[in-house]
């Protein structure tokens, strides 16, 4: 039997990249997962490699800045898989690439907060309320080694918005712990999705690999091991950690 067997899991932003490569860990520990994002050829490679495995997954769309997108997927997984108890708010991005702050406009600056921080809260808002009611629950976010220590040259906007998801984690932490939901966030380095080897020449990633006491890149897998782990009763008395999965860049 799986480590989470039993288990209705919705992992945001999960058509491609971190988030295909933690829908696909739960489904194969037994979790009914719900595939999320706005692709919906993406959403269905996904869906139909998980159900090829036998796994029970559905695709669902929506923007997870929009309430009322959040919350009639919330509904559909409910009625087609049941309450959700596994919750992994993935879904954000980078609209902004580094500049200085002067740079950055004021509508680069809203896409950031709202394509992080304000999506991650409106999904934890709609999925909480039955956590609560359930009296379980697990809640994963994911944040960024940007947010960890600071660096003349990161995306500031997106840094200052994945600092917010680790304070909104941990401040959640507190507040659902007695309701038995556990609530942690993951915090990646260089990750090398397939956009990001088509997008980091090979050059640059040699660079970074070197910033890297171990010497590689993260990959989707590395995430969603970490993720299982959260996930699992392996880590049922961790609550309000951010963990680094950082190939030891970060240190804390």
């Amino acid at each position: 039997m799986g480590a989470l067997q039993g288990r209705v899991a919705l992992v945001t932003g999960s058509s491609r990249g971190i988030g295909a490569a933690i829908a696909t860990a739960f489904a194969n520990e037994g979790a009914a997962v719900a595939v999320h994002g706005r692709d919906v050829e993406a959403i269905n490679h996904i869906v139909a490699s998980i159900r090829w495995e036998g796994g029970r997954v559905i695709p669902v769309t929506g923007d997870i800045n929009r309430w009322a997108d959040i919350e009639s997927m919330r509904c559909r997984i409910e009625r087609e898989l049941g309450p959700v108890d596994l919750l992994v708010a993935n879904a954000g991005g980078s609209p902004t690439p580094p500049c200085l702050l002067e740079d950055i406009t004021e509508v680069g600056w809203r896409a950031a907060i709202d394509t992080n921080l304000t999506g991650t809260f409106l999904t934890l808002k709609s999925f909480l309320p039955r956590m609560k009611e359930l009296q379980r629950g697990t809640i994963i976010t994911i944040s960024s080694a940007a947010a960890r220590r600071p660096h003349a040259k990161s995306p500031i906007a997106y840094s200052a918005a994945k600092s917010g998801i680790q304070m909104l984690t941990q401040h959640l932490a507190a507040q659902a712990g007695p309701f038995g939901i556990r609530v942690n966030g993951i915090a990646p380095e260089t990750i090398l999705t397939e956009r990001n080897a088509e997008r980091i020449p090979d050059a640059v990633q040699t660079m970074l690999i070197g910033e890297h006491p171990v010497r590689r890149l993260g990959t989707p897998e590395d995430v969603a091991n970490a993720a299982l782990f959260l996930a699992s009763e392996a880590s049922g008395w961790m609550s309000g950690v951010i963990l680094d999965v950082a190939g030891g860049a970060v240190m804390t």
